[in-house]
């Protein structure tokens, strides 16, 4: 996947800020990105993945809800760089949750145009626009966060000389299912239902509710409102026979959930198939009681029946539930980690 992107340019150490746009490389072209860049901008992130080697890499699914989420404005939010052809070969862009002060930056730039200080620009460009929308929000201090993979040696130099500092690691796990896997009972109060199978239980919003709980209390995590979930549960990588939930009859509500999906590319990005947990979570109220295991162990039985080689998972490091203790014990084992850098931000007065 292409990398987040941000710099510091704009923001020096005692938090001042410019309040004007940095200029961008005349070797290029600028403007928004809009639909009708999507096949190109596609193929600029192939290209960028071809060198890169990254373990996942963006589908037009979700270039297409970049450019349509309701919180964001491609108009202001994004940027395209193309040559004399027009064709792409650097873009950037923003997004912001309503409420939040926090700001994630994500582009790239095509390898056969890097070391011209293309980068630098972008970095510098959305950083500025960060700034636009804390002020835009009545906000004077904010985050401007990206994630890099920690193989990607220039992007983490880029970000290291923004004046950005890592704030968080976080670790890609496997496990062959070759191996055996355990046989772990789930309570027998709560029910397994699928998302397959879970439509008469409105499963899917159920477990927003429960991961919005579930979540409140993990680095990093805001709420998921109804438009971002609906896109996580409709991507054309998500699975719904592989997705999970323990619903809770007395309740009406559900207290635990794994939701999984399958990258079609995995074989050549990892060298295996991988059956992928993108999410698991327990209700507080839950916790303790062995739901997560008990919910992975099924999910590595679903993968396996549907012909996968490997099951895996990403965990933030420094979990203080004791994830990446839970998924070593399950068998997985780390193969490489993203670096979180964050930038704080000042508003500058008017």
């Amino acid at each position: 996947m292409t990398t987040p992107d941000r710099t510091g340019q704009h923001s020096d150490r005692s938090g001042a800020a410019e309040t004007e746009a940095p200029p961008l490389p005349a070797a290029l072209r600028w403007r928004p990105l809009s639909y009708a860049d999507i096949d190109a901008w596609l193929l600029l992130i192939r290209r960028i993945a071809a060198e890169d080697e990254p373990d996942w890499v963006e589908q037009r699914a979700d270039l297409e809800q970049a450019l349509r989420a309701s919180k964001n404005d491609p108009r202001r939010d994004t940027i395209v760089g193309s040559d004399d052809a027009g064709v792409p070969r650097a873009f950037g862009r923003l997004s912001m949750n309503s409420g939040s002060s926090l700001v994630h930056g994500a582009g790239g730039v095509d390898p056969a145009w890097r070391g011209r200080g293309i980068g630098r620009a972008v970095l510098a460009w959305q950083a500025w626009r960060a700034l636009g929308r804390l002020r835009e929000t009545g906000r004077t201090e904010g985050i401007f966060r990206n994630y890099v993979e920690e193989r990607n040696p220039s992007h983490l130099a880029l970000l290291t000389a923004s004046g950005s500092t890592i704030v968080r690691y976080f670790t890609e796990m496997t496990r062959p299912l070759a191996q055996p896997i355990p046989e772990l009972p789930f309570p027998a109060e709560l029910e397994l239902v699928s998302f397959a199978d879970g439509a008469d239980r409105n499963i899917v919003e159920l477990v927003r509710l429960a991961h919005n709980d579930a979540f409140q209390d993990h680095w990093g995590s805001e709420p998921r409102d109804q438009e971002s979930w609906q896109f996580t549960v409709s991507h054309p990588e998500f699975r719904t026979d592989w997705s999970l939930a323990l619903f809770d009859p007395a309740r009406g509500e559900v207290a635990a959930y794994q939701l999984a999906s399958y990258d079609p590319d995995s074989r050549q990005l990892l060298g295996h198939s991988e059956g992928y947990t993108d999410l698991l979570g327990v209700r507080r109220s839950w916790r303790g009681r062995g739901l997560a295991p008990a919910l992975l162990a099924e999910a590595m039985k679903r993968y396996r029946a549907a012909g996968m080689e490997n099951a895996g998972l990403g965990v933030d490091t420094e979990n203080p539930s004791g994830a990446l203790g839970l998924y070593e014990r399950m068998g997985y084992v780390p193969t490489q980690r993203a670096i979180v850098f964050d930038l704080p931000l000042t508003v500058p007065a008017d």
